[in-house]
């Protein structure tokens, strides 16, 4: 459901072709967004069936031709539909990588503080690219802030779990 919404509300901010929602969302939203460039399209595709875009082919200058996406009022009024259902509902967080936690007893401490500051890095890289993602006018900024607040949240987290083991380790 997230996608569709996703690519139909940006649909619905200007007509795009392809590359260029892949490019935004690349951009802007993938730390809170997975989509492939095939499910992109395949999700385009399925969409037009539906009758809630439509394609056009659109050609400038020398370039092969590309097809264009426009929202029909079918995926406006599908849009409204999934954005209530969306901002209605909360689905809890799964952290996938939290599963080698359950296990972090099973290595000396001072190999697992190793791992979780190659694992810290990582974050602070993350955090760092999204704070610097320039200001949106608008609720797309929400979006930035929700990102900044849940990568610090983390790395706090983090912060206290390295910290922990640390303490261990000299015990």
């Amino acid at each position: 459901m997230e996608r569709e919404l996703l690519l139909l509300g940006l649909l619905r901010q200007q007509d795009m072709h392809g590359y260029q929602l892949h490019e935004f969302i690349d951009r802007t939203m993938q730390t809170c967004v997975d989509i492939k460039k095939s499910t992109a399209y395949y999700l385009l595709d399925k969409m037009a069936q539906q009758g809630w875009i439509v394609q056009t082919e659109e050609r400038e200058g020398n370039r092969p031709p590309r097809q264009v996406y426009s929202l029909t009022p079918e995926g406006e009024t599908q849009f409204h539909e999934l954005l209530r259902q969306n901002l209605a509902m909360y689905t809890p967080a799964r952290f996938t990588n939290d599963v080698g936690l359950t296990f972090l007893d099973e290595l000396p401490p001072s190999e697992a503080v190793a791992l979780l500051q190659q694992r810290r890095a990582d974050l602070v890289a993350i955090s760092t690219r999204i704070e610097q993602t320039p200001p949106h006018a608008g609720a797309l900024q929400y979006l930035i802030d929700h990102q900044i607040a849940h990568l610090s949240a983390e790395l706090n987290w983090l912060d206290a779990l390295i910290s922990r083991l640390e303490n261990q380790a000299e015990s």
